[in-house]
């Protein structure tokens, strides 16, 4: 536990003195946000505010992680060092936000709202993820679990659910396809959830808060542990260094949502919300909990929903629309709201959906026990 306490404020401290720096650099440079014309008119005041601040919250939970388990290991020489299941995770991270990173640059060098074409940012981001899934897959620890399996979870693997139920290789195929679209829908869930100012750090706060809270309890209650109670114990690779990193993420995005918040200084860019769609992703895999990220992270869902409608709906109806505007949060600011409001009171929607999740996943323990 005092791991996650040194992670979160190395962590919090980083993002909080880090951003402001990396706004003046970027003002220096002169990198700031362009905005779509057909959007709101209220954020055209929020051209060439810096962008790319998503490069702060990853470098802050890189180097947090990494400043954890070196003091870790100074306190205590026999202390686990970095996991398979955190570095794979990192990985996956990094590469979403790298892919941001390209995508943020040349908007601002081409002097245009628009980077990646659609085509080349799939390639990028799925060339990332299926890297991520094989490293999943393997590096077992002496119990013989790998970070991931081919097995689809709800707070647990269903045994009945396998992907390998024709072979070893079928199911590697199965899974990368099926950790793909999962990591595919948390990076765009939050990419179109990164709208309005901090509404996209706030909710990924919580969502991250709760992967903590179920990477301790899947510590605690981890098959062969001695505080393991009942039969609802958990087959989960590094559940505790799962937990830090996530504690590290929360308190990264903290830092960072101190300066986001609306009037924002700085935005995180695709740079942020492809990472941290990344992270969400991976969490959700490596936690087991794949299915329960549709609950847990149930704004990013409602929100992708609303752009899912609104483009349906448009084609079939020959150009007739169910919201003034998707994503859902700027229907809400066409509307007359306020943009805190609609920040908060999705935050509210974000929290309950988190809640909820967590219910789920400590309801079916209790079943269990």
């Amino acid at each position: 536990m005092i791991a996650l306490l040194i992670g979160a404020g190395l962590a919090l401290l980083c993002s909080l003195v880090g951003t402001p720096l990396f706004i003046r650099l970027l003002v220096r440079r002169g990198y700031g946000q362009f905005i779509r014309d057909d959007g709101p008119t209220s954020h055209h005041t929020k051209r060439g505010t810096p962008t790319m601040g998503g490069t702060v919250v990853v470098a802050s939970v890189l180097l947090s992680y990494g400043l954890t388990h070196l003091i870790m290991l100074m306190m205590n020489p026999d202390s686990p060092g970095p996991s398979a299941s955190a570095l794979i995770l990192l990985f996956l991270m990094v590469g979403m936000g790298l892919v941001g990173f390209l995508d943020d640059f040349i908007k601002i060098s081409r002097q245009r709202s628009l980077g990646l074409n659609a085509k080349a940012k799939l390639i990028l981001q799925a060339a990332v993820g299926i890297i991520f899934a094989i490293l999943a897959l393997n590096f077992p620890n002496g119990a013989g679990l790998t970070p991931a399996s081919t097995k689809i979870s709800l707070v647990r693997d269903l045994p009945w659910l396998d992907l390998a139920f024709g072979g070893t290789v079928l199911g590697a195929i199965l899974f990368v396809i099926w950790s793909n679209l999962i990591v595919t829908a948390a990076t765009n869930g939050v990419n179109l959830t990164d709208g309005l100012d901090g509404l996209a750090a706030g909710a990924s706060i919580m969502v991250f808060g709760a992967y903590t809270l179920m990477g301790i309890w899947q510590s605690n209650q981890a098959c062969g542990s001695p505080r393991e109670a009942g039969s609802g114990c958990y087959l989960v690779r590094d559940p505790l260094d799962l937990a830090l990193l996530a504690a590290i993420l929360s308190a990264a995005l903290v830092g960072f949502l101190w300066w986001n918040t609306s009037p924002a200084k700085i935005f995180m860019g695709d740079t942020g919300s492809l990472a941290i769609g990344g992270a969400v992703a991976g969490f959700a895999i490596l936690s087991r909990t794949e299915l329960l990220l549709g609950i847990v992270g149930g704004l990013f869902v409602l929100i992708t929903l609303s752009v899912i409608i609104q483009v349906g709906y448009f084609k079939a109806t020959g150009g007739k629309r169910v919201f003034k505007m998707a994503p859902l949060q700027h229907h809400f600011e066409l509307k007359g709201w306020a943009e805190v409001t609609v920040v908060v009171r999705f935050w509210i929607l974000g929290g309950l959906f988190v809640a909820v999740g967590l219910g789920i996943f400590y309801a079916e323990w209790v079943v269990l026990l």
